[in-house]
């Protein structure tokens, strides 16, 4: 990196000072001519001469002039350069700050809110006097450890991801996907819900992706179990499959209430809850344990949503293909 010091710029103005350092000898030199070079029979010579060693003199300082200008202009593009990287990198870093100390404010609300809960339950246990508030005491301090474990194996579960490589081994999406759909159907929560898996019959069989199955049922069961979470008995969740032969994609969509305009940018970010969120239980992970998901396996994940009618969202998931003649290795 270039820094503005006095030796950066000595070799910039180096050439302009050679040229007048060369200048002033010639010159110095061109008036110390013998004396026979002055006579009446070299005179015409001794003019040209002289004049011809001066030029050289100017010749050379306006070299010297041109190569320090030429310097100097880059010398400056060179700065600014550098001063806009170091922008650059001070705005990163600003952005990070902003971002660990919204996750961090957003960690601490996520774990306060069971602690609370579970300390109030306690509270209850030794101040009730009947077996029926005792018990739902202990029910209540249950779901605060469960939401408190919950949100712990979330952030765990994105640790890992981000320290194991993922296993590669040839994943068939249909098969993948009625996995998905047979699991959201047991959901005790969600009993009697139908999630309806649409997938073209032609062209068969579908194209394989490269990838670690277990994680891509995770981020799809993660989606599909958002759709649920944010609909109705009487709304619609579906799961859709395409392929445009270079890429595969899943579309996981409900017609339940969408998602705010202003939340739609934030809500793949970790413990982010949206405004129509916050009293549904969650970790505020799912969706960004997804989007890193997706982002291993080399996909792109979007997301559109209306509030208006037609309303509704749709989670798009985009994921290549296997290349034919591509040697699958697991993760070590």
């Amino acid at each position: 990196m270039l820094k503005r010091s006095w030796v950066n710029l000595l070799l910039v103005f180096l050439p302009l000072i050679a040229g007048i350092v060369e200048f002033v000898l010639i010159n110095i030199w061109a008036q110390a001519l013998p004396p026979f070079m002055v006579t009446a029979d070299f005179g015409i010579f001794a003019l040209v001469f002289g004049m011809t060693i001066r030029n050289l003199g100017i010749v050379a300082l306006l070299m010297g002039l041109f190569i320090t200008g030429l310097l100097l202009i880059y010398y400056n593009r060179a700065i600014r350069r550098q001063e806009r990287m170091q922008m650059q990198v001070d705005e990163a870093k600003r952005d990070a700050e902003y971002s660990r100390r919204s996750f961090l404010r957003r960690l601490d609300h996520e774990i306060k809110n069971p602690l609370t809960g579970l300390r109030a339950a306690l509270v209850n246990m030794e101040e009730v006097h009947t077996d029926t508030d005792r018990q739902r005491a202990v029910e209540n301090a249950n779901h605060a450890v469960e939401r408190l474990t919950r949100l712990l194996t979330d952030l765990r579960k994105l640790s890992d991801l981000g320290e194991r490589p993922i296993e590669l081994w040839q994943v068939d999406i249909p098969d993948m996907l009625q996995d998905v759909v047979d699991a959201a159907h047991v959901l005790p929560a969600y009993q009697g819900r139908e999630v309806n898996l649409l997938i073209p019959k032609v062209p068969s069989p579908f194209p394989m992706i490269t990838g670690d199955r277990d994680l891509l049922v995770l981020a799809i069961y993660n989606l599909v179990e958002n759709a649920l979470k944010f609909t109705c008995e009487t709304d619609s969740v579906e799961i859709r499959l395409l392929e445009d032969g270079r890429a595969i994609l899943i579309e996981v969509a409900d017609s339940g209430a969408g998602i705010p305009a202003e939340d739609v940018s934030k809500i793949f970010e970790e413990l982010y809850r949206g405004s129509n969120a916050r009293s549904t239980e969650g970790s505020g992970l799912g969706l960004a344990l997804v989007h890193r998901i997706i982002a291993l396996h080399g996909g792109q994940i979007e997301v559109r949503s209306s509030q208006e009618e037609p309303r509704g969202t749709v989670f798009t998931i985009r994921l290549p293909v296997t290349k034919k003649g591509f040697v699958l290795r697991p993760a070590n």
